[in-house]
């Protein structure tokens, strides 16, 4: 068993590891601990691999560094071990780690994931909490070590207005409620509730390798895998890409190039978080083609960007029109490049032979997001002549009418059906998904049975895979039958919610892959027993991007928590999970 453990550290692509530490996690009292996550972290903490010990808490992990390495043991409800090792080259180390409970209530209380500490957010009204998970949650996490500080009314009527500023769609009324819940509710005292991790056999096989990339006001979004098998992360912040080389952990920073816009691109009479994002492109999503290029959205600038991985250059195409806020961007089987257009509900369509983009209207649903669709443009332009001053906040119908994120459309998630071509998207705010035809641009939509419905995909039936945001569930949608499936997420306690912003369908397994934010995990759902499997993350304040897989069939994204400060380490992390199953 142990050299089979051993073995499932090492991947198969890999050089020579340079040590392998193997042994058993235990209790005081002798009792093996389960699920244990073990962690080695490079001497300067940019790279950590991690494994989970067995049923009788048995573990075995390799690594390419060597030096003076940490190891960390974590599990729910005992204390961090820590311990600093010597490793040289081909060392095998054995060690009998003990970790200790948890004393304090306090060190309970840290010890517990973000949708934990929300629990103590005492909402009367649930429609109210509707709009707060669907405003308040989509850039981070609420709950973790910064969002729960405790704060009065008048610091978090601050906060909030800066929330808004980065176009948090909500209405004086909500404002009210949110802060005096935020203020009552995040009182520093701990939380008493205790969460439920399930163990699954999964986890004995499985592995974690986490690589801190860019800095404290870095803001990675996507991250895509590279024909070449490097790693490649859009800087929202920034206008950077990062090149990540897995074998060396080794960084190369590209910077995109400037265009003649002011700090924050057409966004620019936005409070956008001036010290994070010190860009105009604001890269949001990218996909590769045949020719070793990736493409890029470039969401504060509307254009799209290209970059040649081998020659690493930049090229610049404006998108026009009044798209407005590129999105996420996907590529047919002949070459087309679909992208979501949410601030102008449109879906554009790019050529790159011919360098020709096409904008297909949405539908509207209703006067008040008609209404945005036509005069966002026009809005966007007048608040720039008061840089970050928020002046589109007091000009949007969404405030004065008292509608909020209802008259928001927000075309969101793109994915291309694999039989028919078809391009799907999601609609977050109005709740809907819907259906262009590549040839004539016809549109369908079809309300979505749970709201928010995100970044969504197919699978290889194609069957449609949706998670619905503000409602911590997945659905799947029959194209043929037009029937939706739902499912609720499994929760670690009572009250507690999820926010699961994308999924993959893995292309070997056929298993759905999930990002739940607030519980830094990652879940996995199989379609065939309908069970779902938690994947619990070494790194506390976990917020996953779109997801991604290597060749061999390893599961990869970014954890892009804005701030990124606030996730442990201090940087954003780009990983890679081996599930051990391909």
């Amino acid at each position: 068993m142990l050299a089979a453990l051993m073995a499932l550290t090492l991947a198969p692509d890999s050089p020579l590891m340079a040590a392998t530490l193997f042994g058993t996690v235990a209790t005081p009292a002798g009792a093996p601990v389960a699920g244990a996550m073990v962690s080695l972290i490079d001497e300067k903490n940019n790279s950590k691999i991690t494994v989970y010990s067995d049923k009788i808490g048995r573990f075995a992990l390799s690594t390419r560094s060597d030096g003076q390495l940490s190891l960390r043991v974590r599990a729910p409800h005992l204390a961090d071990l820590t311990k600093i090792l010597e490793l040289g080259a081909s060392s095998q180390i054995k060690l009998s780690l003990i970790i200790q409970p948890l004393r304090t209530p306090e060190q309970i209380s840290d010890s517990l994931s973000a949708s934990a500490h929300v629990t103590k957010l005492k909402w009367h009204d649930k429609a109210r909490q509707a709009t707060f998970i669907s405003q308040c949650h989509y850039c981070h996490q609420i709950g973790n070590e910064i969002t729960r500080q405790p704060r009065d009314e008048e610091e978090w009527d601050e906060i909030i207005k800066r929330m808004e500023g980065y176009f948090s769609v909500i209405t004086p009324w909500d404002k009210q409620t949110f802060k005096k819940v935020l203020a009552k509710g995040f009182d520093g005292k701990p939380v008493t509730g205790k969460q439920s991790h399930i163990v699954s056999p999964a986890l004995d096989s499985t592995k974690i390798e986490e690589w801190q990339v860019g800095d404290g006001n870095s803001f990675i979004h996507d991250t895509e895998v590279g024909s070449d098998g490097r790693l490649y992360g859009v800087d929202q912040g920034h206008d950077v890409i990062w090149e990540l080389d897995r074998k060396t952990g080794k960084t190369i920073r590209h910077q995109m190039p400037d265009i003649d816009l002011p700090l924050g691109g057409l966004y620019s009479g936005a409070q956008l978080p001036i010290g994070i994002f010190t860009g105009k492109h604001g890269p949001h999503s990218l996909v590769e083609d045949d020719n070793k290029t990736f493409w890029i959205t470039g969401s504060l600038s509307s254009t799209l960007l290209s970059f040649n991985i081998e020659t690493k250059k930049f090229k610049t195409y404006e998108i026009g029109g009044d798209a407005l806020y590129p999105h996420t961007i996907r590529r047919d089987k002949h070459g087309i490049l679909w992208f979501t257009v949410p601030a102008s509900n449109q879906i554009g369509r790019f050529d790159p032979k011919t360098a020709k983009f096409s904008l297909i209207d949405l539908p509207s649903n209703g006067f008040f997001r008609w209404l945005t669709d036509a005069l966002f443009p026009t809005v966007l332009k007048i608040a720039s002549w008061f840089p970050q001053q928020n002046t589109h906040i007091w000009m949007s119908h969404h405030w004065y009418t008292g509608l909020g994120r209802k008259i928001l459309n927000f075309p969101y998630g793109i994915d291309i059906h694999p039989h028919t071509g078809e391009i799907w998207y999601s609609k977050l705010y109005a709740g809907k998904i819907g259906v262009v035809d590549p040839k004539t641009f016809e549109v369908t939509e079809y309300d979505s049975p749970m709201s928010g419905p995100r970044r969504l995909r197919f699978d290889k039936e194609g069957k449609l895979w949706i998670p619905a945001f503000n409602e911590g569930g997945l659905m799947q949608f029959d194209t043929k039958t037009e029937v939706f499936t739902t499912f609720k997420l499994p929760l670690l306690a009572s009250g507690e919610y999820e926010i699961p912003y994308a999924l993959n369908v893995h292309p070997d397994t056929g298993h759905i892959w999930i990002t739940t934010n607030q519980s830094d995990r990652i879940l996995r759902f199989d379609p065939k027993s309908k069970t779902f499997t938690s994947y619990p993350s070494p790194t506390r304040v976990t917020f996953l991007r779109d997801l991604t897989f290597t060749k061999d069939g390893k599961i990869c994204a970014s954890n892009s928590n804005l701030p990124a400060y606030a996730i442990e380490g201090g940087r954003p992390v780009m990983l890679c999970l081996d599930a051990g199953d391909h």
